[in-house]
């Protein structure tokens, strides 16, 4: 699907992408949502004291703290629950850690990134997961967050891995295991999912304030009568 069909969706996706750089904890090498201010010192500590002088301990530390916004960004959707998604970021840059010695790509955010969706899927296992959000009110018009957390999971993923992470087709590819042309139409799929939610949202909220506008006035001119 054409992007200038979905001007205001991808302006939403694109703000929860800038929303995201508000943060730098001393020693990181970039932004962080504060959110993940908290993952940081839990994770900055862990490389430090892994084997004081170990190189490659070292190297992983300068490699992928980095990307620890983007790692967290992806374990919200896989998630839901931040508190999950916190443990989940964390268990995965333990492993990642532990596999780094293996690792032979030149670009180390999908490969971070596959291991974290591994580390979601064994927590999440065969049960339900559970959705993130407040509950909306009537006439309420849902945010893209909260659209993104109603995608379908391999919508959800793509969506937020390459409009909100900012990956490429490729780079997707890696993380979800998936051909790139599945990639592609995954995401043109989600962007459709979510322009046709936002739509039928605005609609039903138009819908809500006419009938309260009509309710007001039958009242007013019973109270005139």
């Amino acid at each position: 699907m054409n992007d200038r069909v979905l001007p205001g969706v991808r302006m939403s996706l694109l703000s929860l992408r800038l929303a995201r750089r508000s943060t730098t904890p001393a020693g990181s090498l970039i932004p962080l949502r504060r959110l993940t201010v908290k993952l940081f010192t839990r994770c900055n500590p862990m490389m430090r004291s892994a084997k004081a002088g170990n190189k490659t301990a070292q190297q992983f530390r300068e490699a992928a703290l980095p990307w620890l916004d983007d790692a967290y960004a992806f374990a919200q959707v896989l998630m839901r629950t931040e508190a999950d998604a916190e443990q989940a970021v964390q268990d995965c840059y333990q492993r990642a850690l532990r596999q780094f010695d293996g690792f032979r790509g030149t670009a180390i955010r999908p490969w971070l990134l596959a291991i974290l969706k591994t580390v979601c899927q064994e927590k999440l296992g065969p049960k339900v997961v559970q959705k993130r959000g407040e509950k909306l009110g009537r006439g309420d018009t849902p945010t893209i967050r909260q659209l993104i957390d109603e995608l379908p999971a391999p919508l959800g993923e793509v969506i937020v891995l390459r409009d909100v992470i900012d990956l490429s087709y490729k780079e997707i590819a890696e993380v979800t295991g998936v051909p790139v042309t599945s990639v592609m139409s995954r995401i043109a799929a989600a962007r459709a999912h979510l322009l046709a939610a936002r739509r039928a949202a605005r609609e039903a909220a138009a819908r809500e304030t006419l009938l309260a506008a009509r309710v007001k006035l039958t009242v007013t001119r019973a109270n005139v009568s």
